[in-house]
């Protein structure tokens, strides 16, 4: 069964006790040794499936190669053998790893997500998690067990906690999810991974300006700094230092002060002692490089492109209104009132948050690419800038009701769109989720997870490496302790040139 967990803030006088705190609570959970189930661990090797094909796509883009540059000057430290990064077979310094990494696997904006109260990228636990896993030579069945958890806690807290309400980044749910997963990865006691678990809140708390206006390379980072950190809590904590009690709920903490204030009051839910961590399972990955509230829009679009060509030519169009939840509204869409989600010379990072381009160019194209898609020239196309200034977006109740929506068989994050014709012709058609969703048209399996990582990393890694690190990731359950050095991938000859990171202070 699952604790719903009442979380308030208190007065120092009150003096709230360790095991009430919310924290603590986390911790808890992170140390119950209960098993991980079949269904969990074969959606585990999915996700670091899932997570190499993204890293394997970024590896030349300027984020990755600044951060790989940064990590190689850090040499594995002296607890363990060091940690891999992706598309080299030189090691580094697990906290170095788990940044370079987790900046390739987010850079593309095309692994997993889970929306309800706040947003997330719970895939962004792996890199971390694994990087300390492959540095104190832990185990596959270790691995699996702490990923459960980091994707455990990060769902519980963005389904009750909502951060971007108050500008506030939603990593900030990421540093305590990560530094508890590496709580259960290296079985450490529950005061130490509270410990962690706080020190994991605490620095990682940051605006939301990263992703408004003209959105920069530290979109990527973000992610990458929070696992840093939650890297850098557990070696503090495992050497007995403490952090800001209580983190949440004390009278100058995180609720206080940065989300609903001194009268807040927060369900969160838990798995109570023994109960399975499952919350991986209500989470989705993306077959589309874009935004996750952009997934369905991009299916119906490609749909439209087939069953109403004339709609691709703005000399036909007089206006395309996409009627939507709040969040995509406001935030992807024309209600964000960002006028760079409708520049022809924005950076792939606004491009990627503005659903008026993204519907437009894959209206028009019937299709949608990781790289072709935002290519400056793509996107200043005359045709295509015509028509997506014609796109405007507008909230819905009823869709924005199902978007925040508990009840898994109605969650949505579709909408409808409305495209007018001069003729005036309206054409009107809906869909609720994307189709790689697990109740959309074709939910991504196995064999969907291992086709993106074949498309992506073909021309970037040679077949027989290709097939080597399929096999490992499906084996990962019987790894053995010092083994997860297989996890990595190499690129092909001539992919990486070390010689072209950029310098810096290190």
């Amino acid at each position: 069964m699952t604790i719903e967990h009442n979380v308030r803030v208190y007065k120092s006088e009150e003096n709230l006790a360790r095991q009430d705190q919310l924290a603590h609570k986390i911790a808890t959970v992170a140390a119950d040794p209960v098993a991980v189930t079949a269904e969990v661990t074969e959606m585990i090797i999915n996700r670091v499936i899932d997570n190499a094909s993204v890293a394997i796509a970024s590896l030349n883009r300027g984020p990755i190669v600044a951060a790989r540059a940064q990590a190689l000057t850090h040499a594995p430290s002296t607890g363990g053998s060091g940690a891999s990064v992706f598309g080299i077979t030189e090691k580094v310094s697990p906290e170095w790893a788990a940044w370079a990494n987790g900046v390739a696997v987010r850079e593309l904006d095309y692994h997993d997500t889970f929306l309800a109260a706040e947003y997330s990228h719970p895939g962004d636990n792996i890199p971390p998690i694994l990087a300390v896993a492959q540095h104190t030579g832990a185990s596959g069945a270790d691995l699996i067990r702490g990923i459960a958890t980091g994707y455990e806690i990060q769902v519980d807290l963005v389904k009750a906690i909502c951060l971007h309400k108050h500008k506030i980044d939603h990593v900030a749910h990421l540093g305590p999810s990560a530094a508890a997963g590496i709580g259960t990865l290296l079985n450490l006691e529950v005061e130490t991974i509270f410990q962690a678990v706080g020190q994991g809140l605490h620095t990682t708390t940051a605006t939301r300006q990263s992703r408004k206006g003209e959105i920069s390379t530290w979109k990527a980072h973000a992610p990458a700094f929070a696992g840093k950190m939650a890297v850098e809590a557990a070696d503090r904590a495992m050497r007995g230092q403490t952090s800001p009690v209580p983190i949440y709920e004390g009278e100058d903490g995180v609720i206080a002060w940065m989300l609903d204030g001194a009268d807040a009051q927060y369900t969160v839910p838990l798995p109570a002692a023994g109960e399975a961590k499952r919350a991986i399972m209500d989470t989705y990955t993306k077959e589309h490089s874009a935004e996750y509230q952009a997934q369905a829009w991009i299916d119906l679009a490609r749909k439209l492109h087939g069953e109403h060509p004339e709609a691709t030519d703005p000399a036909n169009v007089a206006s395309v209104l996409i009627k939507t939840s709040h969040h995509t509204h406001y935030v992807i869409g024309s209600g964000a009132n960002d006028p760079q989600k409708y520049d022809p010379t924005a950076s792939r990072e606004t491009l990627d948050h503005s659903i008026p381009y993204i519907f437009t160019v894959a209206l028009q194209d019937g299709a949608w690419h990781h790289v072709d898609s935002y290519s400056p020239e793509r996107a200043g196309r005359p045709d295509t800038v015509e028509l997506w200034h014609k796109v405007t977006t507008e909230e819905d109740a009823e869709w924005t009701r199902r978007y925040h929506s508990l009840d898994i068989a109605e969650k949505a994050f579709g909408g409808t769109v409305e495209i007018t014709l001069n003729d005036g012709t309206l054409i009107t058609d809906s869909i609720a989720v994307a189709d790689a969703h697990p109740l959309g048209a074709r939910p991504f399996a196995r064999e969907q997870y291992i086709n993106k990582f074949r498309t992506l990393a073909a021309g970037l890694v040679e077949e027989a490496e290709i097939n080597r690190f399929i096999a490992a990731a499906e084996n990962l359950p019987h790894l053995a302790a010092g083994e997860l050095g297989q996890l990595n991938i190499t690129a092909a000859p001539g992919v990486v040139d070390l010689a072209k990171g950029p310098k810096g202070l290190f």
